[in-house]
Parts: C-alpha cells; sequence; structure tokens
C-alpha cells in the first residue's frame, strides 16, 4: 500500500512523518503520522487513537511524546479519526461524523459508505505502516484518549493477536450507557442495542471472552476531568476486570483535568509500560 509522505521533520534525533494514502475501508484518502525513532529497525510500534474532534495532528503536536519515545526506540502511529471530505457524511454537531468516527464500522445509512474505523485502524493503516516504514508488524501495542481510548480498549480486546498491550486515558469505557455513546452507536449501528455490545469495551470484559491477553492494563483518569461522571465511568469497567480477575492498573490523578495537559503529564509511563512489553 504505498503513502504519500507530505512532509518530514527531525525530532529528538527521530524523525516524524506526516503522511497520506488512500484507504479502501474508507473509500476516502486518509492522513496519519509515524515517528521513527534514531538508529535502525524494525521498531516495535504504539498507535495512539485520539478523541472527538481531533485529527492526526493534536496528540503528534500537544502531547510531547517523541523525546521518550526515541530513547525507548519505540515508534509513534497517530491516524485520523474519521474519513473525511465533502462527499463524507456529517453532522453539525461535534460529537458525530466527522472527527466522531468511534473506531468501528457503522452499518446504518448515512454513515456505511465510509465510516469504516475499525477496518481501517486494524487492516489499512496497519499494511500501509508496516509496508512503508522500519516497524515490526510483531511487535505491536494501542493506547488513545477519550473517543479513542474506546478505541484502543475495544479493539485490543477484540484483537489481541494484534496487540501485546493496551492502555488508555480518560476512557468512554461503556459507550453503551453514556450520552456520547448512545448517540453515536444508534447513528452508525442502528437503534438495536445487542449489536453495541461488541464496541463497548466494559461488556466485552463483563463477557469473560476478552480475559488473559494482556497481564496489565493501564489506565490513567483525572478526578478534575468534567466528563467523568456523566460520560466516562471507569468504575463500570474496573469491575467487570475485578470480577473476571484481569488486571487492571486505575490511576485516579487528583486535579487533572481532560486535555493533553494531563495526557502530557503520564504519557511517559505509557510509552514505558508500552515499551516494556513490546521487548
Amino acid at each position: 500500500m504505498s503513502v504519500e509522505i507530505l512532509s518530514s521533520h527531525r525530532c529528538f534525533g527521530g524523525t516524524l512523518n506526516i503522511c497520506r494514502h488512500s484507504s479502501a475501508a474508507t473509500g476516502t484518502p486518509m492522513r496519519f503520522t509515524v515517528f521513527v525513532p534514531a538508529g535502525k529497525g524494525p521498531f516495535p510500534a504504539l498507535t495512539f487513537l485520539a478523541g472527538l474532534t481531533c485529527t492526526e495532528e493534536n496528540f503528534t503536536v500537544k502531547a510531547g511524546a517523541y523525546r521518550a519515545a526515541n530513547e525507548l526506540g519505540l515508534a509513534i502511529v497517530a491516524p485520523d479519526t474519521s474519513p473525511r471530505g465533502d462527499g463524507v457524511a456529517d453532522d453539525e454537531a461535534y460529537d458525530l461524523g466527522q472527527g466522531a468516527g468511534f473506531y468501528i464500522d457503522a452499518t446504518e445509512k448515512p454513515w456505511a459508505p465510509h465510516f469504516s474505523m475499525e477496518t481501517y485502524v486494524i487492516r489499512d493503516l496497519a499494511a500501509a505502516v508496516r509496508g512503508n516504514f522500519p516497524v515490526d508488524g510483531s511487535r505491536q501495542s494501542i493506547s488513545g484518549h477519550s473517543m479513542g481510548g474506546h478505541g484502543a480498549l475495544t479493539l485490543a480486546l477484540k484483537y489481541p493477536e494484534h496487540f501485546r498491550s493496551v492502555s488508555a486515558f480518560a476512557p468512554i469505557v461503556s459507550p453503551a450507557r453514556c450520552p456520547w455513546g448512545e448517540k453515536a452507536f444508534a447513528a452508525y449501528l442502528g437503534e438495536d442495542r445487542s449489536s453495541w455490545a461488541a464496541h463497548d469495551a466494559t461488556a466485552l470484559m463483563t463477557s469473560g471472552n476478552a480475559v488473559g491477553h494482556f497481564d496489565d492494563i493501564l489506565i490513567d483518569q483525572g478526578l478534575a476531568d468534567p466528563f467523568l461522571e456523566n460520560q466516562l465511568k471507569p468504575d463500570l469497567f474496573e469491575e467487570a476486570c475485578a470480577i473476571h480477575r484481569q488486571k487492571l492498573t486505575l490511576r485516579r490523578q487528583e486535579g487533572y483535568d481532560h486535555s493533553y495537559y494531563f495526557i502530557q503529564s503520564f504519557i511517559e509511563d505509557h510509552l514505558r509500560f508500552h515499551a516494556e512489553r513490546l521487548k
């Protein structure tokens, strides 16, 4: 799969590449960034999924991840959060449509033709990165923030053969039980809630089928996050993990909110968590 490198930038000794390619899953051009550390690959890689309203730029510019990534010899991939373009369905609200793909494959009109972000991340993005950059396809991990934290958890639990480890910042752990998720799932998947469970991290963990693939799951959650009680609800995932004896390190961080200042503060911990499991 060919990739167009729009620009490359030296960064902490490594190279940050800003890229575009055509995706069969979305039927659109998609943008992503890849940080390649200094040295000789192939390198283990972490994919980071961003949240609502974000593009591939948010993590790339704001997370402050690349100094530690270069030190650890860890590549980082950051995709866009949805398909985009004039022919792609959208909504006036910030939490539906372009910028709000929720990392699932939509089945309902008008979203189904392009909103296939689950297949995009698992198949097209992975193939584009493997085919064009010195990364080791057998040593992959995933993380994300908010909507992207939901994506990281669910994709890791559904495709454990793809990922050695998973972490998240302020994830939506049960979209089937919060306003953001209920709105998006009803639009993308339809009103039949029985189809939603396959895209809900807490439901996946509760089923027991996703247990035992990871030695630990790391989540950081700010206690000053304005979305904590109504949208994120980490207690639900914590309870499901406890029932099935899945180790979960859920760190509740006093005074931290939902912003990239929060992510900056703990990103190195997450990179080291993944690097240890990608050796």
